[in-house]
């Protein structure tokens, strides 16, 4: 844990912050949590376990939280997290074949991150855009009407916008 926690002290501190600025722990548990995966992009043990130690709850609580809320992740998630919807709609329309081709442009699978930390690839039930549908959403950024042939497209302007900085 001392590694973590040393190589991240900068985060570690703006998560002490924003706890010292709550009038008061208790009940604070989930805004915490939301908040250190903020800082953090997740929530690995060790930021459970002093989130635990500075809101004096039991780090069973804090991992029952965690695991119990899909917002919530245990693992590094890419910069760039693209959503596949596979609502009735979407996957009526194609999604499946949406996610696949994005498996196979990434070289991984619906629920994965690419290693060098870029992509981040996942499932949806439904992002409630069916007039758009298949929908794709990456950060946020909504695309419709989406066909396999238009992954390459999404993927390249990413790409671009990481050779630009």
């Amino acid at each position: 844990m001392c590694d973590f926690v040393s190589r991240n002290k900068n985060l570690f501190e703006e998560l002490d912050r924003f706890i010292d600025s709550l009038p008061s722990k208790k009940g604070a548990l989930i805004q915490v949590l939301h908040t250190a995966q903020g800082i953090f992009g997740y929530l690995p043990k060790e930021v459970q376990l002093y989130i635990a130690d500075k809101l004096e709850v039991s780090p069973a609580k804090v991992y029952g939280v965690v695991s119990f809320y899909s917002y919530f992740t245990t693992e590094p998630i890419g910069e760039y997290k693209i959503s596949v919807c596979l609502g009735t709609v979407c996957f009526v329309k194609g999604a499946d074949k949406i996610i696949a081709e994005f498996e196979k442009q990434l070289g991984i699978k619906a629920g994965e991150t690419t290693k060098d930390l870029k992509f981040t690839l996942e499932g949806l039930r439904c992002v409630g855009a069916c007039g758009l549908a298949p929908v794709v959403v990456v950060n946020g950024k909504v695309y419709g009407q989406v066909t396999p042939d238009k992954v390459s497209e999404i993927l390249d302007h990413y790409r671009e916008l990481e050779l630009s900085c």
